[in-house]
């Protein structure tokens, strides 16, 4: 991360899971890596808002189930905050069929929990970078769940609505973010600059109302797209 003085500093993350041995392996894996730091723990969603304020992280790892405040209910009281962290779930998907909720709240991706650790500090930089992180495996079943619906789905009809507002280029880079391109990928394929690729970003979250890119690419699989 760059703060605002322009200096490179390490990626600050908050551990949220009721169970101690997840979070101390996670801190394990986190905390050995020279551009991560683990700045703070909790073991429930009621503690999350108030261990932000106190931790000031870049990003939450977030668990899906636990006992008084779920993982779910904790990303939209986060991403509710001014100045949000990215909010990266961390689930069993077969098990917590109800992962779409946290997307859609603003969650800016999602892990198994039995993700090797080098594609877990993986994420973790590209949630803090503002990308997606989608792997194969859990899209193909998020994929399922937004075209599981009825052709007649009001979801689906805003989406297809607010993507025929694009213009061309916009809804060509839209199309790649619900593929779960990188900004590098989408360049290539577009015939633009990575810089360019950002800009297109930025504006379809400011036109489409949304928070993050992954609630793009849920909007692009609402409206049949992808």
């Amino acid at each position: 991360m760059t703060d605002p003085a322009g200096e490179d500093r390490p990626v600050r993350i908050l551990i949220v899971d009721d169970d101690a041995l997840v979070r101390a392996g996670l801190s394990m894996i986190l905390g050995g890596t020279p551009d991560l730091r683990v700045v703070g723990e909790a073991a429930d969603g009621t503690e999350v808002v108030q261990a932000v304020a106190a931790c000031r992280p870049d990003v939450v790892l977030m668990d899906i189930r636990m006992p008084r405040l779920d993982g779910l209910a904790a990303t939209e009281a986060l991403r509710a905050l001014p100045q949000p962290p990215e909010v990266l779930v961390l689930t069993t998907f077969d098990a917590d069929e109800h992962v779409l909720r946290a997307l859609r709240a603003g969650a800016g991706g999602f892990l198994l929990k039995d993700t090797p650790p080098v594609e877990i500090v993986r994420a973790v930089r590209r949630v803090a970078a503002g990308e997606a992180t989608l792997s194969p495996t859990v899209t193909r079943t998020l994929i399922e769940h937004v075209t599981a619906g009825p052709a007649a789905d009001p979801r689906r009809e805003r989406a297809a609505r607010l993507i025929g507002n694009l213009t061309e280029r916009e809804r060509a880079v839209a199309v790649a973010l619900g593929m779960g391109r990188t900004n590098a990928e989408i360049a290539a394929e577009l015939y633009m600059s990575v810089a360019t690729v950002k800009a297109y970003v930025s504006r379809l979250l400011t036109r489409l109302g949304l928070n993050n890119r992954v609630q793009v690419a849920l909007l692009v699989h609402d409206a049949g797209l992808v």
